[in-house]
């Protein structure tokens, strides 16, 4: 039994460090029994995990990642955005606190707000003010070109008219929220962050085959002239560039700040299983090297959705199931290259 699991832990070692240019895991807390920050860190180091997508600045964390070579995706929850918009001062004390205090930490990108929705009164009508307030904050403490700013948003951005991918738009209530963020990031040369689920599409729509979710169609499944698609996933990112070209943002990159797959949890088609999450994170490490047909040969920065089951998190079960370890820190299934 231990030799399996050794086997399967360096399976996922090899994996990542192959995949080290476009890959990094998301470290999601919502758990009562996850390891330590520092066994974390550990862990990632000890994988040649390079890259950590990261929620909150929580304290623990950030003193663990001192000295390491992890390059750090920091997130600013939804909560906060409203006090960062109030004034600058707000921000210069939050990037004093959670950055320059950290100078050993490789900070690469600050989030601020995940998937904010028009309706959040406390969030959305300060999203954009704060990003500049925060940016003003990096920019005068020398790490304007050093430390992006940006935010994550999600596919239900997306108009329902949005396929096949050169027709996706965005909602017109997200309008007034989304075209500040395009504007800010376009100005400061900034990527957007997307989180992308083909599960969810797949799950959600009876018509989707599982061989086009999970990277293995053979032949393409969409045609979209002169595009032709054989995997949900880049369907979905080459929709969200569609998007960005008729809201003023052609300039912009996009990093995958979350994709992954269930191991457990049900919902309406079955398919959330330790088979079919390896199968699509294996496939998706693979594939974000040689980009789109829409953007081909351009890397994809992704990060996997999470580096563990998260038993607290609320929502359905399988949002408790994305991890890549289980919390005793042993991998659920190999992910392997050869």
């Amino acid at each position: 039994m231990a030799s399996a699991l050794m086997l399967l832990s360096g399976l996922l070692v090899a994996s990542l460090h192959t995949a080290s240019a476009q890959i990094g895991v998301c470290y999601g807390r919502s758990g009562d029994n996850l390891p330590s920050s520092p066994e974390v860190i550990n862990m990632f180091n000890q994988r040649n995990i390079g890259r950590m997508r990261l929620y909150d600045p929580d304290q623990p964390t950030l003193q663990a990642l001192r000295g390491s070579n992890i390059e750090l995706m920091l997130g600013i929850p939804n909560d906060k955005i409203e006090g960062l918009a109030a004034s600058q001062a707000n921000a210069n004390t939050w990037v004093q606190d959670n950055v320059l205090n950290y100078g050993d930490v490789k900070f690469r990108y600050i989030v601020v707000g995940n998937e904010v929705q028009p309706s959040d009164n406390f969030s959305a009508p300060f999203q954009a003010h704060a990003m500049q307030n925060i940016r003003n904050a990096i920019v005068a403490a020398g790490l304007g070109n050093q430390i992006k700013v940006t935010t994550a948003i999600g596919t239900g951005t997306l108009g329902d008219q949005s396929f096949p991918p050169s027709k996706g738009y965005f909602r017109p209530e997200y309008h007034p929220l989304i075209h500040p963020i395009i504007g800010f990031l376009v100005n400061n040369q900034a990527p957007l962050l997307v989180n992308l689920y083909p599960y969810f599409s797949y799950d959600d729509n009876s018509a989707i085959r599982l061989d086009y979710a999970l990277f293995e169609a053979e032949n393409p499944v969409v045609s979209d002239s002169p595009l032709q698609y054989n995997n949900l996933f880049d369907a979905l990112l080459d929709t969200v560039y569609a998007a960005l070209e008729k809201a003023g943002g052609n300039s912009l990159a996009i990093v995958v700040s979350e994709s992954g797959w269930p191991s457990a949890g049900g919902r309406k088609r079955k398919t959330a299983n330790p088979d079919d999450a390896r199968a699509y994170n294996q496939n998706l490490i693979h594939h974000v090297k040689g980009g789109t047909p829409k953007k081909p040969g351009v890397p994809i920065e992704t990060y996997i959705f999470a580096m563990f089951d998260e038993n607290t998190k609320p929502g359905d079960d399988v949002q408790r199931n994305f991890g890549l370890f289980y919390p005793n820190k042993q991998p659920k299934y190999p992910i392997d290259f050869n």
